[in-house]
């Protein structure tokens, strides 16, 4: 269990450690972010699934951030890191609430999985994750030393691993059909503490996925927004 006066550093930390994650696969894709003291923001439009901005402070100035993203092709996202902001006005929506979440590192002892190392295993990594995806996941990030693409053998769980803010996040968390969730978070945090040793363990969930992340071990943070430009 974390300490209650280590949440608040953790959910800032989380928040900066996904924008960090954001920045990577933007790079890989040929895009570069920007970050302020405020938020992370891109002017140009992310990888599907990737928000436009994140916010690292509940003080934001909302006009200022909204100049700084694409709003005049639809889909825009942003992600509200702590769910501070009103952005009806200024012609968005809620898409989904989420919690961040943490949890301490635990000795290692080994794990099963192990990392994505080829151009090949990339293309089987990322059909494994979503078989509808193709190329989100580019072949530079096998060389980021911020990223780490891990799964067990036969591709039955497996997810990703990004450095940063002195944290470790953990997102794109996948099980094959029939398989445990539970075992699949379990794994993950084995994976972590083999790969990433001593680090905390950061990232959100919502629905029944923070149940099982929560019978992990992790612990909730604080609540985040996704919101969507129409």
């Amino acid at each position: 269990m974390l300490e209650q006066t280590l949440r608040p550093v953790l959910l800032r930390a989380a928040a900066r450690n996904n924008a960090d994650w954001c920045e990577a696969m933007c790079r890989a894709h040929g895009l570069r972010g920007e970050f302020r003291a405020d938020a992370w923001s891109s002017p140009t439009r992310t990888p599907p699934y990737y928000p436009d901005a994140v916010t690292l402070t509940e003080h934001v100035d909302t006009g200022d951030l909204l100049a700084r993203v694409d709003i005049r092709t639809p889909g825009a996202t942003l992600k509200d890191s702590f769910a501070a902001l009103d952005l009806h006005q200024h012609g968005w929506t809620p898409l989904f609430d989420a919690t961040w979440i943490a949890r301490a590192s635990q000795p290692a002892a080994g794990t099963r999985w192990r990392r994505v190392r080829t151009e090949a295993e990339l293309q089987d990594w990322e059909r494994a994750w979503d078989g509808g995806v193709r190329e989100l996941f580019r072949p530079s990030l096998l060389e980021d030393p911020s990223v780490l693409l891990l799964a067990a053998p036969g591709l039955d769980t497996g997810a990703v691993l990004s450095l940063g803010a002195g944290v470790v996040g953990v997102s794109n968390l996948f099980t094959a059909d029939g398989v445990d969730p539970d075992r699949a978070w379990g794994e993950c945090v084995a994976a972590a503490a083999a790969f990433c040793p001593g680090l905390t363990l950061v990232g959100y969930e919502h629905g029944p996925d923070l149940a099982v992340a929560e019978r992990a071990g992790f612990t909730p943070l604080g609540p985040l927004r996704v919101w969507l430009r129409d």
